[in-house]
């Protein structure tokens, strides 16, 4: 039998089969689904106990499983259980020879994909599963695309493919060979270090350093022995000569991170060195000289800071003489299909895991949270996904409670109690009404296929019929 590695390398082929796992202890009932499922790509594995089936499932990592509901030993809903939490991607279809609405939403809700009653129709039957199987190519072609469009549009450590982020890229190109300061602008976890990074490794002085200055990071008195250096005895402690940052990256960069929260006293030093390459050691009346580029860094409103009086005019637009923005990842959540891949594959590598990809209704959870902590809150996310996940596939219980987990409603005293059918009911209307009836979108939210969407309106629809025959 192929390892887990080769088997999963094998699927990235398009020769590979969708594998389908049916379990069921009527042995006629395991011929039925072979003579009317067979077909080319798809490989059928039967078994007529539980456990059996569940390790045949597991082993050959099947994208489908038909089990039956009422199986001898362990029950149907332990082995959906056991399926849908080591591999969440795999669909299940559970079958039953007596249909009950409670224990279909039951299943639809431990994460079954369909509930078919017997006896079975075997139109009834190729449809739904064959809809199941164009889905599983489907999300096979989408991770190998992804794949492909990741190595595409990668740009010197940063991944985006939005307009946001190839006007960007264009802008860092044109600017590199030139510029002599720069200012990048963007919120907390946006990936400004990345793009000062692009800017030195793109510029003539690539080969000299690129030294890094947190100003948040630095005490206000001993910010320009800090930037410029000092001599010996200049101050109580300073028992020796000191090079100064600037001087340190001299035929190279200076990246000023959060310079917004630069001194002024020190903003005033700074503007002299960036005009002439011109600075003193603190303590010594001696000017040097460096040949630096200056890169500044902020999250902060500038403009605001120069009305109050936080920040130099002068400096701001010695430093915007080229003024790149980086977006937030609210303004560009196309690219998050190819950051979560990036993601992926860096973390499954990083701790030695074979991770396929992401469930889609953790994409679904993933693409509707609003990500305040940007791209770098998206990489923690996903980096303890990684690690915490058991399966090849991340699942929403992968991820962090705050992202998924909302507060149950509270239901008003006087307010009249509905059956557990009704509320499941009005919720799916509520979800269709919200995405405007795009069912396919409903069906994403809800965590089901659309085959299973289009049966519950119908038995809806049924039941508000029987409602107004009998009123």
């Amino acid at each position: 039998m192929a390892s887990k590695d080769e088997k999963i390398q094998a699927r990235n082929t398009e020769e590979q089969p969708v594998t389908i796992v049916a379990v069921d202890d009527d042995s006629s009932a395991l011929e039925l689904f072979k003579e009317a499922l067979s077909q080319k790509g798809v490989e059928i594995l039967t078994a007529t106990q539980s456990a059996a089936g569940l390790e045949l499932a597991l082993q050959n990592h099947a994208e489908i499983v038909l089990l039956d509901l009422m199986m001898p030993g362990i029950g149907g809903m332990e082995i959906l259980e056991k399926i849908v939490e080591a591999s969440p991607a795999t669909d299940v279809v559970l079958i039953t020879g007596k249909y009950s609405t409670d224990s279909a939403v039951e299943a639809i809700r431990k994460g079954a994909s369909d509930y078919i009653t017997k006896p079975i129709s075997v139109s009834d039957l190729r449809k739904r599963v064959n809809a199941l199987i164009a889905e599983a190519n489907r999300r096979r072609q989408v991770l190998q695309l992804d794949g492909e469009i990741l190595k595409t549009f990668q740009f010197e450590g940063m991944v985006g493919r939005s307009p946001l982020m190839l006007e960007m890229y264009r802008t860092i190109r044109r600017v590199s060979p030139h510029f002599r300061s720069a200012l990048v602008i963007g919120e907390t976890g946006t990936g400004k270090e990345l793009v000062a990074r692009a800017l030195h490794r793109l510029s003539p002085v690539a080969s000299g350093r690129m030294i890094t200055c947190n100003c948040s990071a630095i005490v206000e008195t001993l910010f320009e022995s800090e930037l410029f250096g000092h001599v010996k005895g200049s101050f109580t402690g300073a028992t020796h000569d000191k090079v100064g940052m600037i001087e340190y990256a001299d035929g190279g960069t200076l990246f000023l991170d959060e310079i917004g929260d630069m001194p002024m006293q020190t903003q005033v030093k700074l503007l002299r060195a960036v005009e002439t390459g011109e600075f003193q050691r603190v303590g010594s009346p001696a000017a040097r000289k460096a040949n630096v580029r200056v890169i500044a860094a902020t999250n902060r409103d500038l403009r605001a800071l120069m009305t109050s009086g936080g920040f130099r005019e002068d400096l701001y637009y010695r430093l915007s003489m080229v003024e790149i923005r980086v977006p937030p990842l609210a303004n560009r959540k196309e690219d998050l299909p190819i950051l979560e891949r990036y993601f992926v594959d860096k973390f499954a590598t990083e701790y030695g895991k074979t991770i396929r990809g992401i469930t889609p209704r953790a994409q679904v959870v993933l693409t509707h949270y609003s990500w305040p902590g940007n791209v770098r809150e998206l990489e923690n996310v996903l980096g303890h996904a990684c690690m915490m996940s058991e399966s090849d596939m991340l699942d929403v219980r992968d991820l962090p409670e705050t992202l998924w987990k909302q507060p149950a409603p509270e239901i008003p005293l006087d307010e009249n109690l509905v059956s557990l059918t009704e509320m499941h009911q009005n919720y799916i209307r509520r979800v269709l009404r919200k995405v405007g009836g795009n069912k396919t979108q409903a069906a994403k939210i809800l965590g089901i296929n659309r085959a299973t969407l289009y049966r519950f309106l119908k038995e809806s629809a049924q039941q508000d019929d029987s409602s107004e025959t009998d009123s």
